[in-house]
């Protein structure tokens, strides 16, 4: 009985966290929204990457601009890598993400 209450919860946790990336956001059909890049990672990406850009599970991003170009962090969050998901932004939003991401060195 344990283990069948220890691995429901574990598999409700783990679909939680993985749910939470990308979650809440009003961007899937590639619509622009009004807000900055920062706020839109702050409400689409900062769940999985920390708010700072490096106190989440997910990997660091707080020097990401240093490894990647604007037009490759954009393919990433368009077409996820890793454990990331796809399409956690698209179009426009993704862009500005993207672009602010490019300035952290």
């Amino acid at each position: 009985m344990r283990k069948k209450t220890f691995f429901a919860i574990t598999s409700i946790f783990l679909l939680l966290s993985l749910s939470a990336c990308g979650g809440n956001n009003n961007s899937s059909s590639g619509t622009t929204s009004d807000l900055t890049g920062e706020q839109l990672f702050a409400q689409s990406c900062s769940s999985c990457h920390g708010a700072d850009l490096k106190k989440g599970y997910a990997p660091d991003l707080d020097k990401i601009g240093s490894k990647y170009s604007a037009e490759e962090i954009q393919d990433i969050i368009e077409n996820g890598i890793g454990n990331m998901p796809k399409g956690v932004l698209k179009g426009e939003d993704a862009k500005k993400v993207a672009d602010w991401l490019a300035t952290k060195e």
